[in-house]
């Protein structure tokens, strides 16, 4: 599907009418195997769902669509998706990822790539001449998170992918709280996206998934699926159909998302109790310029640091009545967490700070529900 907005790919692509009932919503193929012929031929081109189900394909297709990607993998978490393909790195390469990233890539990193020969570097992504240092030794694969876990830095990606190509590295960016609705990597050069589609393509805090879309269905997109189909991190066909089904409400979810964002980040930005808000629609934010060039808007994603620290962002987590403390973030509910009580036993993240995911509420009832917390 080409020459179409966004939001108009995201409505249709994957959604064709059922070619055997006409159904408008696509049907959830639920099989684990499929009839072949005598010497295992693949009569409806399916055997058994680790290998390939009809659900799958229709999300893949919507997510490549959307995207402008040639192939796409569904995998049964974001932390799947990552794990299959930064564990198909051969043994010895030198990975370059963010200092500010999600704690799941972090451990990744500290406790599991080592085992398998891979070697992690953290650099600072928003620093050019930083990344461009470190790939002074070979360097096979550059990853890249933006806007950042949790503290919302910007990275150029376009810039990144340009000296990342230059050295021979496979240039990966997680696309998770963007979405390709606001942001789409693979035309700023990247090869791969990935996304933890729990988020905002599941849009209601209800399903788990996680996906890869690749510029060119290559000889690394190609040993990817395999590793999928073979160690088995498949996404469940009924997962894949409610993900599908948040693709079609994606474009008008992000939207408000974004506005509830920009009033709740302009309150907080002018509160006196708040030390700091990292929110690249903001211009005050360092990555702003860069966020401006290569996103139709700012995300809902925020996070805040308190003057009192960690003892007055807790006092402020605890007195919210319609924002909920969980983790995760993307659905339809406004969520806050401090993030370095949730990090486990070496947390990164200030001890001062909160991260918000902004949700589908009205926003004035989100801005009063920050003022009462804060009062």
């Amino acid at each position: 599907m080409t020459a179409i907005r966004p939001a108009t790919v995201a409505v249709h692509a994957g959604n064709q009418p059922d070619a055997a009932t006409g159904a408008v919503a696509a049907p959830i193929h639920l099989a684990t195997t499929f009839r072949h012929g005598a010497a295992g031929e693949r009569l409806a081109g399916y055997e058994y769902q680790r290998e390939g189900n009809p659900t799958n394909d229709r999300l893949r297709e919507a997510l490549a669509a959307l995207e402008g990607g040639a192939t796409a993998c569904t995998f049964a978490s974001g932390m799947a998706a990552m794990t299959t393909v930064l564990e198909c790195l051969p043994n010895g390469a030198r990975l370059l990822v963010p200092d500010d990233c999600y704690t799941g890539l972090r451990m990744l990193c500290a406790e599991f790539l080592p085992e398998r020969g891979i070697r992690p570097v953290s650099v600072d992504m928003t620093d050019l001449d930083a990344v461009r240092a470190a790939c002074a030794e070979p360097v096979a694969m550059l990853w890249i998170e933006t806007p950042s876990n949790p503290l919302m830095q910007v990275a150029d990606i376009a810039a990144l992918a340009q000296l990342g190509h230059a050295h021979g590295a496979t240039v990966v960016v997680d696309n998770t709280f963007a979405t390709p609705l606001l942001q789409r990597p693979l035309a700023l050069g990247a090869d791969i996206v990935m996304h933890s589609t729990t988020k905002y393509f599941g849009g209601h805090s209800d399903v788990l998934g996680g996906a890869l879309v690749f510029a060119h269905d290559d000889a690394f997109a190609q040993k990817v699926a395999h590793r999928l189909h073979v160690t088995g991190a498949v996404l469940a066909p009924f997962s894949a159909w409610l993900i599908l089904r948040g693709c079609r409400s994606l474009g008008a979810r992000m939207a408000m998302h974004c506005a509830n964002a920009r009033k709740v980040a302009d309150f907080l930005a002018a509160h006196p109790a708040i030390e700091r808000v990292n929110w690249p629609g903001l211009a005050s934010h360092p990555g702003h310029a860069v966020a401006a060039r290569q996103m139709r808007d700012f995300g809902g994603m925020l996070s805040i640091q308190l003057r009192g620290g960690r003892a007055a962002a807790l006092a402020m987590a605890s007195k919210l009545q319609v924002f909920t403390n969980a983790t995760s973030l993307g659905g339809c509910e406004s969520l806050i967490e401090h993030r370095a009580s949730v990090e486990g036993a070496n947390p990164r993240s200030p001890q001062d700070l909160l991260r918000i995911s902004v949700g589908l509420e009205d926003a004035d009832d989100l801005v009063a529900d920050l003022a009462q917390a804060l009062g």
